[in-house]
């Protein structure tokens, strides 16, 4: 019979996490455990970490929510259980669950050794390029990150906008630019939303001198006729991010992207509904020539491990992925990820630390 329990970890930041919908001391993370008592000693390991501001099953009622399905699948006295099942077996609006039900199944069928897929990147044999992420704070603070990752080898930078002085930031970008051109270092903005319809026509036009690879979400989320626009008429590619957070629905998937057509997606497993979701908007994407990548949402090494294997499952060699977050904790959870000159390895002989 299988089994199914949980534990938290509230992960603490080494700085405020800050975006334009404000800054982050804190995460809770939730970790799934299922077993099977013919298996003694083996565990599939998942984690559901919702995002303030952004998770549509984020609030108080989390943990009940997290207690109530260990209660019904245990109730349930299941002999099999695999990934497929899972989106059914939570229900809707709990992505994050969803993706650690996923993710635990996976891990459990694959014997509990946090190799849920075979892919060059779970067997240790290829690197996932990643972009090094420059969080929002005082121009310092950032021009800080900034000479970090350009010393740690990255070649891609994606720079977290819409909490300074626009001025501010334009000069930081002015700044990376006479550091490294065009052809040395790509760069890529995220707005998370920070821009106005009004002004946001302006503003694109000052980044594109800066030869910015794309921008994600200039404007707030549902606005789609306003966005459809901007991303025809912006001189830098729009990438759509928090848009696609609640969009479950295939049909009302295929229609927002035939809508606004971006140039890229940015998918957040945990935010969309996890693996299969995941697989499902990048079908969509490529049958309409739209690009995309993969990011993780702020979760701890249990999670990331997971955005990163589902990652290996695509050819993305040549194009980073967001993927760089492992590094943000006091208390993560240990885990055999590492990052070297600009990409994400894993090594499957390393030691994992199981969250209690």
């Amino acid at each position: 019979m299988l089994r199914l329990t949980f534990s938290q970890r509230a992960l603490r930041f080494n700085f405020p996490a800050r975006t334009s919908r404000g800054a982050l001391a804190e995460h809770v993370a939730w970790y799934l455990y299922l077993a099977d008592d013919a298996t003694p000693g083996v565990i599939g390991l998942g984690e559901a970490a919702p995002l303030a501001g952004l998770s549509p099953e984020f609030g108080a009622h989390f943990g009940a929510a997290v207690a109530d399905l260990c209660q019904r699948f245990n109730a349930g006295a299941l002999a099999s259980f695999v990934a497929a099942d899972a989106p059914a077996f939570v229900g809707s609006g709990l992505p994050s669950l969803t993706f650690a039900l996923e993710t635990a199944a996976l891990d459990l069928a694959a014997g509990g050794r946090r190799q849920l897929y075979a892919n060059a990147f779970s067997q240790g044999q290829a690197a996932l390029p990643i972009n090094g992420l420059v969080w929002m704070g005082d121009a310092a603070f950032m021009r800080e990150q900034i000479q970090q990752k350009l010393t740690a080898g990255y070649s891609c930078l994606k720079l977290k906008i819409g909490g300074l002085d626009f001025a501010t930031e334009l000069a930081i970008l002015a700044e990376i630019r006479a550091v490294a051109g065009a052809e040395k270092l790509t760069l890529r903005v995220d707005a998370n939303g920070a821009f106005t319809p009004a002004d946001a026509p302006a503003k694109l036009a000052q980044l594109a001198a800066f030869h910015i690879h794309s921008i994600e979400q200039p404007i707030a989320a549902g606005q789609p006729a306003v966005l459809a626009e901007l991303c025809r008429t912006s001189p830098l590619p729009i990438a759509l991010d928090e848009e696609l957070i609640g969009v479950s629905d295939p049909a009302r998937q295929a229609a927002l992207l035939d809508e606004v057509r971006p140039a890229y997606v940015v998918l957040k497993p945990t935010l969309l509904g996890g693996h299969a979701a995941a697989h499902h908007w990048i079908a969509l994407a490529e049958a309409r020539g739209i690009g995309w990548w993969i990011t993780s949402a702020l979760e701890s090494n249990v999670g990331l491990n997971a955005v990163a294997q589902l990652t290996g499952q695509y050819d993305v060699q040549g194009f980073p992925q967001g993927l760089g977050t492992g590094q943000l904790y006091h208390n993560n959870v240990a885990a055999p990820l590492h990052i070297e000159h600009g990409a994400l390895r894993y090594d499957p002989a390393g030691t994992w630390e199981l969250p209690d």
